[in-house]
């Protein structure tokens, strides 16, 4: 086994997913595209010598149907001969990607390849991969077999289980967006950033979804979003599989929970022959990338046990990890890893998260591993652990080490 290497990380601001937002109108091809050529120009390299191309993302229709990781390729105006497929573990697309790459040049099937992620969330809406259906995708065995309900629910449930109070997700959610605001003030994102250009000559450079009149005073001021249609039927049948919790606490609102964005993310990997090879120059070592299966129902605890499985497979202890970056799809989820796991608060994302940031779904994974490889290297130190929850119940971690 040869060692898989972080050579670079680009990526795009993040703008929000709506019509009127700052890349939306920006094509997904044209925004994977970008990062693929700011790869490409920032690394010298000659885009015939990467060997795939592999792109997270989650809703595979319309503008981002087929294999949009191809037609990336095809939009960067790369050689033909540059393969490229694209893969879907909902939230943890982007960082299942790069595990991927890591592991194929970590085998040796290939030298030098990219892991990476898109998802246009103004373009193409979540859940537009379902349309017709709910989330048993018509499969009534399915149904028939698990608990499943809504992740709003499902963070909710985490938040009344593991006694998590309204009060504590809107404080994180106030420090989210404090953080953010003081990276982006610093500059701590510019290294990674790539500037997209609009049809009309504008060029976009600054992350717009944070919101820093997002204090503690206007969270606690908003409703819970899940409260009706949970109370209407939806708790009832997360209850099912959790009767000791007899009632649900709903505590997530369009505060506390993740913002819905449009962006894009790519990492260059090699290992020890490409690094001779080609003259690159590594930045983090990739030590280790698991996935975990977890209960369907409550389905966002995934990090915990994935962070467990990629440090025993790293040889570390949580207290080695010197920057966590736990995707902030909801308060609660990140609140659970912290006291589940007995972490430092100044070790958890610490410039901000998709609270503040946004989470654009397939992009996301890909997004964070570049943001705690810089901040490793701005602040001297060591480890970095990325995990985020998934959908249907699973999660995904990987674990860098900086060079």
């Amino acid at each position: 086994m040869s060692q898989a290497y972080i050579i670079d990380a680009v990526r795009t601001p993040r703008g929000k997913g709506k019509k009127r937002g700052t890349l939306a109108s920006i094509h997904p091809q044209e925004l994977a595209a970008a990062t693929l050529k700011a790869i490409q120009t920032r690394n010298g390299i000659d885009p015939s010598k990467v060997e795939e191309v592999v792109l997270g993302c989650v809703s595979q229709v319309a503008d981002q149907a087929a294999c949009i990781a191809r037609y990336a390729v095809m939009a960067a105006h790369w050689p033909k001969e540059v393969p490229g497929y694209t893969v879907n573990r909902f939230c943890g697309s982007g960082l299942q990607a790069v595990n991927n790459v890591a592991n194929h040049v970590g085998s040796g099937a290939m030298e030098l390849g990219i892991g990476g992620g898109v998802e246009s969330m103004s373009r193409v809406k979540m859940g537009d991969d379902m349309i017709g259906r709910d989330f048993t995708i018509g499969n009534e065995k399915i149904a028939a077999s698990y608990n499943l309900v809504p992740q709003g629910i499902s963070a909710d449930l985490i938040a009344t289980k593991y006694d998590i109070s309204r009060e504590e997700a809107d404080r994180f959610a106030e420090s989210s967006q404090k953080k953010a605001h003081n990276a982006i003030q610093n500059g701590y994102f510019k290294k990674s950033i790539v500037p997209i250009t609009l049809d009309d000559g504008t060029v976009v450079t600054e992350e717009e979804n944070p919101r820093i009149e997002s204090d503690y005073a206007f969270l606690s001021s908003l409703g819970p979003v899940f409260k009706t249609i949970g109370e209407k039927e939806l708790d009832a049948i997360a209850l099912r599989s959790y009767p000791d919790v007899q009632k649900i606490n709903h505590i997530h609102t369009l505060g506390n929970s993740s913002g819905i964005v449009d962006g894009a993310a790519a990492l260059l990997i090699s290992n020890d022959e490409g690094l001779k090879k080609y003259g690159l120059k590594p930045r983090a070592k990739i030590l280790a990338t698991v996935a975990t299966g977890e209960d369907p129902t409550i389905m966002l605890t995934g990090p915990v046990s994935a962070s467990r499985k990629a440090l025993a497979a790293a040889g570390l202890q949580a207290s080695d990890i010197d920057l966590w970056e736990i995707n902030e799809a909801f308060a609660s989820v990140v609140l659970y890893v912290k006291k589940t796991l007995n972490l430092s608060e100044e070790k958890i994302n610490v410039n901000g998260g998709a609270i503040a940031l946004g989470h654009p779904l397939g992009a996301t994974g890909a997004i964070l591993t570049g943001t705690v490889l810089d901040e490793l290297e701005r602040r001297n130190q060591r480890y970095g652990l990325i995990t985020l929850c998934i959908g249907g119940g699973m999660g995904i971690a990987t674990i860098i080490e900086r060079i």
